[in-house]
């Protein structure tokens, strides 16, 4: 074809150079070319070896199934909380003094009983020896050894008593006896006056000597229970720790005069840890003292356990949620305040699941891959919680059917054989 042009064309220059060029004759013979090129394209087309050759059928794939199988998956409650320390105190001295010496600092741990702060006792033991002289005072006027129980004293052994006693007997004696000399006229009645008026008032002093002994004994208490104060007050310039934990904030130096009841050190308790969720109104109902608790940390794999420990009696009035805490086991690298993730499992019960392989996702939908009458048949479904490998189906297939176990670019309608195993 392209030689019949050239010839044409060189035809065409020959008479262009003797007459001039007559640009009908051109524009033909490529109207020709043209029309003879399409000519063999359809020729082409029509025959088995051309250019286009019919479109082969489907080709038939080969899959395996996977039956949708009952699995028994936790419905749990997913809330995010914090994480706060199981006690926390602030220490302080309750006896007021110069700091002497203290023995922890920040993240130091510390035991319970143990000593972290000491007072200068110097001032207390003065006290100490202040009353241990008084007691043995108050002891002395009832002719009490200095030391030995208080419970030893006899009242009526007293020399207060005995005295009254002996002044009391002398006076009955005298009135015995002025009475009887006044019968026998010789005494007179004054003087007998008097003699009943000595023996009322020293019957009357026996009773007051009674009445200051029990006086003396209650000044005795006394004097023990200020002696029992002093030690306690001398006892109290140590400063314990009132639980196992670890130093949090150090708030006082050595040489700094405290006022009673002055921070020394913050001490938290981190194990365990409690961890504190506020649930919403609507899922509190289905959370139970005792249910497992898992907690997880960003950045961190592990998983760590827990249960219910405690439930708010009433919802926030305000946020309408209920406060729940729990007691999560401290492996030592936790920390109070972080902020974590929780599953609260409320229940277990058996879903339809599938292998996570046989669901295919595209533009936020998922669908599964049945087989019906050799060809592939697409359903929707309606995916929950993941379990391993296995994912729960809410919707769109039930226990019993068969899937396509990993379906691939398998389409829907294309023609597929069923194989064992995959």
């Amino acid at each position: 074809m392209w030689t019949v042009l050239s010839e044409l064309r060189q035809s065409e220059n020959s008479r262009h150079r003797a007459s001039g060029p007559p640009r009908v004759l051109w524009t033909s013979a490529v109207a020709l070319a043209a029309a003879l090129q399409c000519l063999a394209c359809d020729q082409g087309a029509s025959q088995p070896g051309g250019a286009k050759a019919e479109k082969p059928a489907a080709s038939v794939k080969e899959v395996t199934l996977a039956p949708v199988t009952e699995l028994v998956m936790e419905q749990a409650v997913d809330i995010s909380g914090t994480l706060d320390a199981d006690e926390q105190v602030t220490l302080g001295a309750k006896v007021a003094g110069r700091l002497a010496s203290i023995s922890v600092d920040l993240a130091s741990p510390v035991q319970r009983d143990q000593v972290i702060a000491q007072l200068e006792a110097r001032d207390y033991e003065l006290r100490i020896e202040q009353a241990t002289a008084a007691l043995a005072q108050s002891r002395a006027q009832l002719g009490l050894p200095p030391d030995g129980p208080d419970s030893e004293l006899d009242i009526e052994g007293t020399a207060v008593v005995r005295q009254a006693l002996a002044t009391f007997k002398e006076a009955q004696a005298n009135q015995v006896r002025a009475r009887g000399l006044a019968r026998e006229g010789l005494m007179s009645g004054m003087d007998l006056d008097a003699a009943e008026a000595a023996a009322v008032r020293a019957e009357t002093a026996v009773q007051s000597a009674r009445e200051e002994v029990r006086i003396r004994e209650a000044a005795v208490r006394q004097r023990r229970s200020e002696l029992r104060m002093a030690r306690q007050q001398l006892a109290d310039t140590l400063v314990r720790s009132p639980l196992d934990g670890v130093v949090q904030v150090r708030r006082a130096n050595v040489g700094q005069y405290l006022a009673a009841g002055a921070p020394i050190v913050d001490v938290v308790r981190i194990d365990p840890l409690r961890l504190r969720v506020a649930i919403p109104e609507l899922e509190a109902a289905s959370v139970r003292a005792g249910q497992p608790v898992r907690v997880s940390l960003p950045g961190d794999s592990a998983t760590y356990p827990g249960t219910v420990a405690r439930l708010a009696p009433a919802l926030d009035p305000q946020s309408r949620t209920l406060l729940v805490e729990s007691d999560i086991k401290n492996p030592g690298h936790l920390r109070p305040g972080s902020l974590v993730s929780a599953q609260i499992v409320v229940s277990s019960r058996p879903v339809p699941t599938v292998p996570a392989t046989a669901v295919v996702r595209f533009a936020g939908l998922a669908k599964v891959i049945t087989v019906e009458d050799g060809k592939a048949k697409e359903k929707q479904v309606t995916t929950g919680k993941t379990s391993g490998d296995r994912v729960e189906i809410v919707s769109g297939v039930a226990a019993g059917e068969s899937v396509v176990a990993r379906p691939g670019s398998l389409q829907q309608g294309q023609p597929v054989r069923v194989v064992e195993g995959g």
